[in-house]
């Protein structure tokens, strides 16, 4: 196929055209705007092969991803792109809104107008796949039972607000013209190439520096794990078989706690890069909770598993042990985001 991926230089975008190049034959045109959590170091590999191509482009501008649509023809979109950090939307909503509704409505536009133009074999076999998070459907209870393809939405912060009418969007699109789209929502992403302000590559760099590790509140709150790389096959697995109007929720039954995650984390670093103050746990630091932090994140991935054909390869603990390892190794790279971006001070609190 030749696939048009927006967003494809962040990190599950990234992780995305990395799986595609390396594991398949499809073609691939990533579009996306560099904003600051994008990495163009993420896809490098990719730049070398004749398969993929890169357009600077920003998914609000109609025009402009029309054009890419006509310059590429696609057989399917792959749409990713979007503002994703949840401190960073309790701060100031307006991008999350711009990118998340306002693009995915660009996108849903040009995808109409170049899908309606197809031959009819075309059109038929035409598919947008959006991708979206667990997060809009809200907060789960201790002892309610996981997500799954058809939990009422109630999001309640300002991104999976936006992300929820991303979704609603979507599924009017194909509603009202018939657009073939189909979502998946999946839970919390780890692995290489994160940007450091989220919980777990900001807890290995503090480690690593012997910074204080910031934790919300008792650091109960749960998340279901999935490694980036599980992630990434899933929804190639979801774009080659996935069917119009379907939803596929996307997880790995890896639940933990914020505590765990980064007393794992610690674990694996005074075993790896033992520090001689004492215990990188010692470095754990409570702070103030965020306003509406939602407990807890879990999805029950039983559907997709089935209709795609995918499971997650990874548990938490060998995901979580690649990723330590990649940071160690890769030092430069976060180094240069939190020197530009930062100042060399610490990068913020956990998600």
């Amino acid at each position: 196929m030749r696939i048009l991926i927006t967003g494809g230089c962040g990190f599950i975008g990234s992780a995305v055209v990395r799986h595609l190049i390396r594991h398949t034959r499809h073609e691939i045109l990533n579009i996306d705007c560099l904003t600051y959590a994008a990495s163009p170091h993420a896809v490098e590999e990719a730049t070398s092969s004749s398969r993929y191509r890169m357009r600077h482009c920003d998914i609000c501008d109609t025009s402009a991803v029309l054009a890419a649509f006509e310059a590429f023809q696609p057989d399917a979109v792959m749409h990713l792109a979007a503002e994703s950090h949840v401190d960073r939307s309790i701060d100031s909503a307006h991008a999350f809104v711009q990118t998340n509704v306002t693009g995915t409505f660009s996108m849903l536009e040009a995808a109409r107008m170049y899908w309606q133009a197809l031959p009819p074999v075309l059109r038929d076999s035409f598919r947008f796949h959006h991708v979206s998070t667990d997060e809009v459907f809200g907060m789960l209870g201790p002892d309610d039972p996981p997500f799954t393809e058809t939990t009422p939405y109630s999001p309640s912060s300002p991104y999976s607000a936006s992300k929820a009418a991303s979704d609603h969007l979507v599924r009017a699109w194909r509603h009202t013209y018939g657009l073939p789209t189909f979502i998946t929502n999946t839970t919390n992403n780890y692995g290489l190439w994160h940007f450091p302000e989220k919980l777990v590559p900001l807890t290995i760099i503090n480690a690593i520096e012997g910074r204080a590790l910031p934790i919300y509140g008792a650091g109960d709150n749960i998340r279901d794990w999935l490694f980036v790389d599980d992630h990434a096959q899933a929804l190639v697995c979801a774009v080659e078989r996935g069917q119009p109007g379907e939803t596929y929720a996307i997880g790995s039954r890896q639940p933990r706690t914020n505590l765990q995650v980064v007393r794992t984390i610690c674990d694996i670093l005074d075993e790896l890069r033992p520090d001689p103050m004492g215990t990188h746990a010692r470095l754990i630091e409570h702070v103030q909770d965020r306003p509406g932090h939602d407990f807890r994140y879990e999805i029950d991935p039983s559907h997709a598993e089935q209709a795609l054909g995918w499971t997650a390869r990874h548990d938490f603990e060998s995901g979580i042990r690649l990723t330590v390892r990649w940071y160690l190794d890769h030092a430069p790279w976060w180094q240069a985001i939190r020197n530009r971006r930062y100042g060399g001070q610490r990068l913020g609190q956990v998600a």
